[in-house]
């Protein structure tokens, strides 16, 4: 995810390497070459130009104190405008009322059904809400199934009428039964179309109309670029929605649609889809957004990402066994697992300030981890949770078994050996005394 747009973005500020200060000559071929790389990113015409123009007005005349340089105080500027551009500030989504009702709309293939899903599991975690997924669309064949596939992974119920065409009625149904069943939260997955039509927005608008939503959201591709502005423009005309989805940012997207649909569109991106798990998915940050466009990570969305999965109860227990020395590979597979939920690993390391630009030319496989845990399952109960005891011929059959060779599963096993004692030596460490020691 924007990976062009970064690294044109980094040669641009270069120009103004070695300058002494900002002028009006050297900020014209930093912004020339920035206005080409957003536009080339499949940002609107427009908000680039003006996007440009507000940053050579805050740029020139600006003093540059001793500990920045120009190329420095230009990328802060730059920072601060891209912020602005995208919302400034995070966008609140609302969930009050008994229950809470979200309506989804977007054309068919943008993700709405998945994201439903998403969003039902990330508010039932995070949010400590009883959600309760609706099945209004009644025109795509296997919409239902598809939605009540999703609901059966994340525990959550479905409410569908399988017969009826009728899709305000649906809804209204829906809202009376999460009452009855005290669901404090309502989400509703409409029927998309291939392109925009009247038939289409005359539905959608009737089912708002009817059910009277805490919040709107359009879901919206966001590697189909400029298209995607026009298509949110189109329905926010006639729906008038609170906010909006980009899906598939995890994708070979130029990122264009996040920093052209506010300016074009004048409504807040509220939610981001990172990835096919249905854990990758993120409030949007205008300024965190920035800071990943920019190379410097955004630390405050991978802290969100933990916390999701983190379990305190777990977390006690696990940190019991490391201080005991009883950490084993059941455990490890567990940490593995938690890795995996928090979503694409690549994007997931771009997060963490200064290895974003590290390991942009590394291809990092969601499948990094198959080989170790391939290892794991080919030991025994036994084995995984008494290490110590793997020898000579128990490590070939383990390699055997795992499709590996001897050298893997011995520097697995010597890898985990110096982790466990790290691990143990630090639980074990008295705050205090180091304190002391310095």
């Amino acid at each position: 995810m924007f990976e062009n747009l970064s690294e044109r973005l980094e040669r641009s500020f270069k120009i103004l390497k070695g300058e002494g200060k900002i002028t009006e000559i050297n900020v014209a071929a930093t912004l020339k070459d920035v206005r080409r790389a957003l536009i080339e990113a499949d940002v609107n015409y427009k908000v680039a130009k003006t996007f440009t123009d507000t940053v050579k007005e805050k740029a020139i005349g600006q003093n540059v104190i001793n500990a920045l340089k120009p190329s420095q105080l230009m990328v802060k500027i730059v920072h601060d405008e891209l912020t602005a551009l995208m919302g400034g500030e995070q966008a609140p989504f609302k969930i009050e009322g008994n229950p809470a009702v979200v309506l989804m709309s977007g054309l068919q293939g943008s993700g709405k059904t998945t994201f439903s899903g998403k969003l039902a599991n990330h508010l039932k975690k995070v949010k400590n809400k009883k959600p309760l997924l609706v099945a209004c669309d009644v025109y795509r064949p296997a919409a239902i199934e598809q939605l009540k596939v999703l609901a059966e992974q994340i525990g959550v119920p479905v409410y569908s009428e399988p017969e009826s065409k009728n899709p305000v009625e649906i809804a209204l149904h829906a809202i009376e039964q999460a009452r009855r069943q005290g669901n404090d939260l309502v989400i509703v997955d409409t029927a998309g179309r291939l392109a925009v039509d009247e038939q289409m927005m005359q539905e959608i608008a009737a089912i708002k109309d009817a059910i009277h939503p805490t919040e709107t959201l359009f879901v919206v591709d966001s590697m189909t670029g400029q298209d995607a502005v026009n298509t949110a423009k189109a329905f926010n005309d006639r729906l008038d929605f609170d906010g909006v989805v980009l899906t598939k940012l995890d994708g070979d997207t130029r990122g264009g649609a996040a920093l052209s649909i506010r300016s074009v569109v004048d409504k807040p991106i509220k939610w981001v889809g990172t990835g096919e798990r249905l854990e990758a998915i993120d409030p949007f940050r205008p300024a965190g957004m920035a800071d990943r466009i920019l190379g410097m990570g955004d630390i405050v969305s991978f802290v969100d990402r933990m916390q999701q999965q983190y379990d305190e109860e777990e977390a006690k227990k696990l940190h019991k066994k490391i201080a005991q020395n009883k950490f084993d590979f059941n455990d490890f597979l567990a940490q593995i697992a938690q890795i995996k939920k928090m979503g694409n690993l690549k994007d997931l390391a771009s997060m963490i300030p200064g290895v974003g630009k590290a390991i942009k030319d590394l291809d990092i496989s969601d499948d990094a981890f198959k080989g170790i845990e391939a290892i794991i399952h080919s030991m025994t109960p036994y084995e995984r949770s008494h290490p110590e005891i793997i020898n000579g011929s128990r490590r070939k059959r383990i390699a055997a078994g795992s499709g590996t060779t001897i050298q893997e599963v011995n520097r697995l096993l010597t890898q985990f050996e110096q982790t466990r004692k790290a691990m143990h030596k630090m639980s074990t460490m008295n705050p205090m005394k180091m304190m002391k020691r310095r």
